[in-house]
């Protein structure tokens, strides 16, 4: 049994960092402090050509383990957080060693000028990341915060412009199970906007999940998951507009996009996904992760009807409250896996369910 399976379904389903024992910090803190300085495996290995493809180290001087540059970005995004969450964090010293080795302004540079070559690079899921990363270093009241966000800037501000400039102009959401999910990275973008300080770029993001989501009704649910699904088209779109939307119409919108929650198929949506991964399986591995983002959100909308009258609130809370606890323990089972399919990326979501109400993540608009 890992540490995350020992925590109750009220510890998991809280969110708060009162969880974080020694163990449980030290367990999340493993896989991502490790993978952040592995070169290979990794996506990039692919020939293209008769000559050699550069190594990763070469194409992000920064964020090149993990696998591929989102998992690494995300993992620098959980070390830091578990830093500002546990000031005590027994391995301290060597996150900050490495962290402190990697964020400088020249290895950035290297990843500014990467990005500038090749400017659709990890939009959007990668991006959303990467500000989410700055918004934990904003958030954390330290000297070391402060100078790797100075030493970050310069690719927060090409991401940032990036964003404004391209993504968030797009005409139709991609409402998919991966990394393309228009409203998982809407949620970072205004997550980081509201955490930063800056206006213009929440009510840009706040107006597109509007242009893009405000008139949905009656959710299609019963078509997830599909194949490497980590995160839930659906619910995803649901946690988005709980941060988009005033507590009341927020009611109102979510009575009726999930107008019913009874019976199939809507126990797809409710239910965990059983996952029996076997040695190297990525596609079980993903709906662990699953589990696990379904979790959050499923939490986040029934804290957002906490407290409301009226229909929406009276049908939807307790079956979302408890569907949230099912797919947290559900994820644990697994989220902390030694196969590096998920190793160089899982604990990043645990750390997500398990600390979503301790800053950064859906922040108030105030």
């Amino acid at each position: 049994m890992n540490a995350f399976e020992t925590l109750s379904s009220d510890a998991l389903r809280a969110g708060r960092a009162d969880a974080l024992d020694d163990a449980v910090a030290s367990a999340l803190a493993a896989h991502p402090l490790d993978g952040i300085g592995t070169e290979y495996p990794h996506y990039q290995g692919r020939v293209e050509g008769p000559e050699a493809p550069p190594r990763p180290a070469e194409n992000h001087p920064v964020f090149y383990g993990c696998f591929d540059w989102h998992s690494a970005v995300h993992s620098h995004w959980a070390l830091v957080r578990l830093l500002r969450l546990v000031p005590d964090h027994p391995d301290e010293p060597a996150i900050a060693a490495e962290i402190e080795g990697r964020l400088t302004p020249e290895r950035v540079a290297g990843e500014v000028e990467y990005l500038d070559e090749h400017p659709g690079f990890e939009e959007p899921y990668g991006w959303s990341w990467l500000l989410r990363l700055a918004a934990e270093l904003h958030l954390w009241d330290d000297p070391r915060a402060d100078a790797w966000r100075e030493a970050l800037r310069s690719l927060e501000d090409r991401i940032r412009r990036g964003t404004r400039e391209s993504f968030l102009e797009i005409d139709r959401p991609q409402r998919v199970g991966t990394h393309g999910n228009t409203a998982f990275a809407l949620a970072g973008i205004l997550d980081y906007a509201r955490v930063v300080g800056d206006p213009d770029l929440g009510r840009e993001a706040t107006a597109t999940a509007r242009r893009l989501y405000a008139n949905d009704t009656a959710a299609v649910v019963g078509a997830e998951p599909v194949g490497w699904d980590f995160v839930s088209p659906v619910l995803t779109e649901a946690d988005l507009m709980r941060r988009v939307l005033d507590a009341d119409a927020f009611a109102t919108w979510l009575d009726g996009f999930l107008p019913d929650l009874s019976g199939a198929p809507h126990d797809a949506l409710l239910e965990p996904i059983p996952v029996e991964p076997d040695e190297g399986d990525g596609a079980a591995i993903h709906l662990i992760g699953l589990n696990v983002s379904r979790a959050w959100c499923l939490a986040g909308l029934a804290d957002a009807l906490a407290g409301r009258e009226g229909p929406a609130a009276a049908r939807l809370r307790e079956p979302l409250d408890a569907a949230a606890r099912r797919h947290a323990e559900a994820g644990a089972a697994g989220v902390l896996t030694d196969d590096y399919a998920g190793s160089h990326w899982l604990s990043s979501f645990a750390l997500y369910l398990l600390t979503r109400n301790e800053g950064g993540i859906a922040p108030g608009a105030g």
